[in-house]
């Protein structure tokens, strides 16, 4: 009897602890220069855990990253409006490329043309930042005078910047 008292906890217990799992509340993103095809790939990863959470805190109880893929496009949709790459100001027009789920994790890709005569980038990164003010979105930027700048988004941080040579 006391064994299978100890079974039915450990049953009910592991069955517990996803729901109880630690959110990360950060993304990283890799701006990356691509001198082979000429573009900007943008690629977003975010914990699907905390994903998870979000699209159900921002769509609704009924959304499922996991198994649905109208889910999965309005979670890539909102990241998309939630991140910017300005020139000079203007905004570079991003288009969307995809997303995925890949293990633990949750990709959305965008990519822009290399802009002529590119001196700085300005980055914006919100996603996340207006559900969890704990938020923070690190952005690399690769490939760009052959070393890597890192931007942090974090407490009320809107926009940053980068110079090139």
């Amino acid at each position: 009897m006391l064994r299978l008292l100890i079974s039915i906890t450990l049953l009910i217990s592991s069955a517990l602890v996803p729901s109880f799992a630690h959110q990360q509340k950060a993304a990283i993103t890799t701006v990356l220069f691509n001198t082979r095809t000429q573009h900007i790939e943008v690629m977003h990863k975010f914990f699907l855990h905390d994903a998870e959470h979000a699209v159900r805190s921002i769509f609704g109880q009924q959304a499922d990253i996991l198994r649905s893929k109208d889910t999965q496009q309005t979670f890539s949709d909102y990241v998309a409006k939630r991140f910017e790459l300005l020139k000079d100001g203007e905004p570079l027009a991003l288009s969307k490329v995809g997303f995925e789920v890949d293990g633990k994790f949750f990709w959305v890709y965008q990519e822009t043309d290399i802009p002529v005569e590119l001196h700085n980038l300005s980055v914006r990164h919100n996603a996340l930042r207006e559900l969890w003010p704990s938020q923070i979105n690190t952005v690399n930027i690769e490939g760009k005078d052959d070393k890597i700048e890192t931007l942090t988004f974090s407490g009320s941080t809107e926009l940053l910047s980068v110079e090139f040579d």
